[in-house]
């Protein structure tokens, strides 16, 4: 067979395999499809199917096919994250900023110190720590994918729970949006490369003076043009970021943060989203799968993972609770943010493959995060959904 054919072959098992898994088994409750992407990529990478039948995955997954996925995954991410950065609304965090900012900062603050104290302890070990970081490096990027939160994936889940447009869906979303920012402001005080400091502030100077003009001419644009122009400015911004050595998700997500949401559709920007989750990301989560690596001992990515979980979920439950104290928030209300907030998926996988890609972390310590990021979001509905319910009982009977 040729390259296209096997190509083709890869497509199918790609789209086939997770949607058989979620609809026959009916995990979506407890998985969504997204998650069970995850999943498959995991199981078809060459920790799991590449050692039980390595001329199978050699055959499909050759070289050459790889690198076609590659490509697409990398246009799938960037089209994703520059998403998340359109729809960030900061005139809302900043209406609301006493509240935001207290939230915020807790829901950040906290599990960024019990990840970064997990990852003092993985220091002690040798598999870890990628060949090319400082230890702060490592520490901080590992502290930091411990406090994200998937703000694309959390929106998701807030529409299944049917809260998204609700008052508390929308404060939700204030504070994410706010940890968004530090997170992608945190990745870039890690990526940076004191060798090529001149690129970077060039990047950051020019970038800011572009964007003056960029505003101004997308305001003048009907706005099915904005979307092509959009588009073409995405691939600039990442090239100039990559070029910097910043990477060119940095690059993806400044494209987006300078975009105002209100100059899209909403019901469009939600219907993109979707489409880029259906057509194109499943390729970037397999891809994902192909970077899982059990050299070091299924047991101790197994037990980094768990570590790297208790540090995430309970720096997140802890932060928020603290800040439900300070705000006074009514019974119940802390653990159901909470909860939410801790959800991880793909933007700490992509955050993770950024920190694997600079070799700040190993093949190892992507797994064991991988799976960290798997859990976190597996947990979220199935813990929220009855704490919602029971909520919504108790306000029905008050009124």
């Amino acid at each position: 067979m040729n390259t296209t054919e096997i190509f083709l072959i890869a497509m199918a098992i790609i789209f086939t395999v997770p949607y058989l898994i979620w609809r026959v088994g009916k995990t979506d409750y407890y998985a969504p499809l997204v998650v069970v992407q995850i999943l498959t990529g995991i199981l078809l990478g060459p920790g799991i199917l590449g050692k039980a039948f390595p001329e199978y995955y050699q055959f499909v997954f050759s070289a050459p096919v790889i690198q076609s996925l590659n490509g697409i995954a990398w246009w799938a991410v960037m089209l994703f994250v520059m998403i998340a950065g359109i729809e960030l609304d900061l005139s809302k965090a900043w209406a609301y900023r006493r509240e935001s900012s207290v939230t915020a900062g807790l829901a950040l603050g906290t599990p960024l110190l019990f990840g970064c104290a997990a990852a003092l302890l993985l220091l002690n070990g040798s598999s870890w720590m990628g060949p090319k970081a400082l230890s702060w490096q490592f520490v901080l990027g590992v502290g930091m994918a411990c406090a994200v939160t998937a703000l694309p994936i959390l929106i998701l889940l807030m529409e299944k729970l049917d809260i998204l447009r609700q008052p508390l869906g929308q404060r939700i979303l204030r504070y994410a949006s706010l940890d968004d920012i530090a997170i992608w402001g945190v990745l870039a005080l890690i990526l940076m490369d004191w060798d090529r400091v001149g690129r970077q502030v060039v990047f950051l100077l020019t970038f800011t003076l572009v964007c003056v003009f960029f505003r101004k001419g997308m305001r003048c644009l009907q706005e099915r043009d904005r979307w092509y122009v959009a588009l073409i400015w995405l691939a600039v911004v990442a090239f100039g970021a990559d070029w910097a050595g910043l990477h060119f998700m940095v690059g993806a997500f400044l494209a987006g943060a300078v975009m105002d949401s209100d100059w899209f559709d909403q019901e469009k920007m939600d219907l993109l989203r979707h489409h880029v989750l259906l057509v194109l990301m499943p390729v970037f989560f397999l891809s994902t799968g192909l970077r899982t690596n059990w050299d070091v001992g299924g047991v101790a990515v197994f037990g980094v993972a768990a570590l790297l979980l208790v540090a995430s979920v309970s720096g997140k439950l802890l932060g928020i609770r603290l800040a439900g104290r300070i705000l006074n928030w009514p019974a119940g209300e802390a653990s159901i943010i909470g909860w939410l907030l801790q959800t991880k998926a793909l933007i700490m996988i992509i955050f993770a493959n950024i920190l694997l890609d600079k070799q700040i972390i190993t093949h190892e310590t992507f797994t064991a995060l991988l799976l960290m990021a798997v859990a976190s979001t597996m947990l979220t509905v199935p813990m929220v959904a009855p704490q919602l319910q029971g909520l919504k009982a108790l306000m029905t009977k008050a009124a």
